[in-house]
């Protein structure tokens, strides 16, 4: 029998040359967002087309999957975060759903679930099946800024799920995504039989399962083709297979460092496709451009230093001291302020070409705003620093 084999990637043909594999995938992820996603991310972010196929073309070159530990190969979050920028620099939207896709990629390893964290993990990491997250209700609730949308009962087997979800990013017909649901009560107890205070399961919500229905949300201002459902769960059965996590609290304490710094490359890419807006018009404005704030050799020398800080903390992504997690909260919000400041005066630097609606920089600015308000917003990353701050330090 003849075998076919796939064909080699940027990233394969840089790695026979020499290349370390690292800077192979940075190279090969940057040859596709400078050429098929700069093509398209006008129509993504205007016009609603989801890049399904630049999701599963960074699957094959393996960018998907650089924070997965594998045989031979362990997890790489600086890797992961790196690619994700790459996107990110080009089209915001798209490095949205990379960060969507590679967090549920840490729900489904950090399980320990069999079910999965064999095959499943493994086309998941490859981009051949595409995976999001339904969690920001759920962060929101532990912070105590919202209540849990998501309510499971106990059934034999099982739970059955029933809520609405309004805000889920990078969903499909054949798409997955991990939720959490507060436990109402077991079936058929009496009303006087309670659930156990503040017990919640983890789990993965499969779009083509009975009991999960995509309905149409508003439309955005901007990242259209973010494919952005609201989900409803109707006696939505969640079985063995699927469970990520019982109890939650841990899980998510476990995780959340990891979670946040994963984002940390949306608003490290956004600012970086603003700053070399700025320097695309240096030549004919400068002169003029010199007396704005926020120039951009000051921005890029802030946001390397930003970088170099996220690097040092993606060495120990699961950490959970306190100073560690207060310092990841704190290099998020950072990348947030960054990626506004930058846009905004890459606004300021190009005038009016800038102000154009097919304007990079004014999709740019745009993207900046929602790097700011995705979970956890500044101010819910403030209001943790803060929490965090005033509690007493451990001995």
């Amino acid at each position: 029998m003849e075998v076919l084999e796939r064909a080699p990637t940027d990233a394969d043909m840089a790695a026979n040359a020499g290349m370390p594999a690292e800077a192979a995938l940075i190279q090969a992820v940057r040859s596709l967002a400078d050429g098929p996603l700069a093509e398209l991310a006008d129509d993504i972010d205007r016009r609603g087309v989801y890049p399904k196929s630049i999701l599963q073309r960074l699957g094959e070159l393996g960018a998907l999957k650089a924070h997965i530990a594998e045989p031979g190969r362990p997890s790489d979050y600086a890797l992961a975060i790196q690619a994700m920028t790459e996107v990110s620099r080009v089209c915001g939207a798209t490095g949205f759903m990379v960060w969507c896709h590679a967090v549920c990629g840490v729900y489904m390893e950090q399980s320990g679930n069999p079910a999965l964290t064999g095959a499943l993990l493994a086309q998941h990491g490859n981009g051949q099946t595409l995976g999001a997250t339904g969690m920001s209700n759920p962060m929101k609730t532990f912070a105590g800024i919202e209540t849990f949308l998501l309510h499971a009962r106990r059934v034999e087997g099982g739970f059955r799920v029933n809520g609405t979800l309004p805000w889920v990013s990078n969903l499909g017909p054949d798409h997955y995504f991990g939720a959490v649901a507060d436990i109402d009560s077991i079936e058929g107890a009496d009303d006087t039989e309670a659930a156990t205070p503040q017990q919640e399961i983890m789990f993965l919500v499969r779009c083509d399962a009975p009991g999960a229905a995509l309905r149409n949300c508003p439309s955005f201002s901007a990242m259209e083709g973010t494919n952005t459902w609201a989900v409803r769960l109707t006696d939505y059965f969640v079985g063995a297979n699927d469970l990520i996590a019982d109890p939650v609290r841990p899980f998510i304490g476990r995780i959340r460092a990891a979670f946040i710094l994963l984002q940390t490359g949306m608003g490290l890419g956004v600012a970086q496709g603003a700053i070399d807006s700025m320097w695309k018009v240096e030549r004919q404005l400068g002169h003029v451009n010199e007396f704005l704030e926020d120039r951009p050799d000051a921005l890029q020398q802030e946001l390397d230093e930003l970088t170099a800080r996220i690097m040092t903390l993606a060495q120990t992504p699961f950490g959970t001291g306190h100073e560690f997690l207060i310092d990841v909260l704190d290099a998020r919000a950072h990348a947030s302020e960054l990626a506004l400041r930058a846009a905004q005066s890459a606004l300021l630097h190009q005038g009016a070409r800038g102000y154009l609606m097919t304007s990079d920089v004014q999709r740019r600015v745009r993207e900046s705003h929602f790097v700011a308000i995705v979970t956890p917003a500044i101010k819910h990353l403030r209001k943790e620093i803060a929490r965090l701050s005033a509690e007493e330090q451990p001995a």
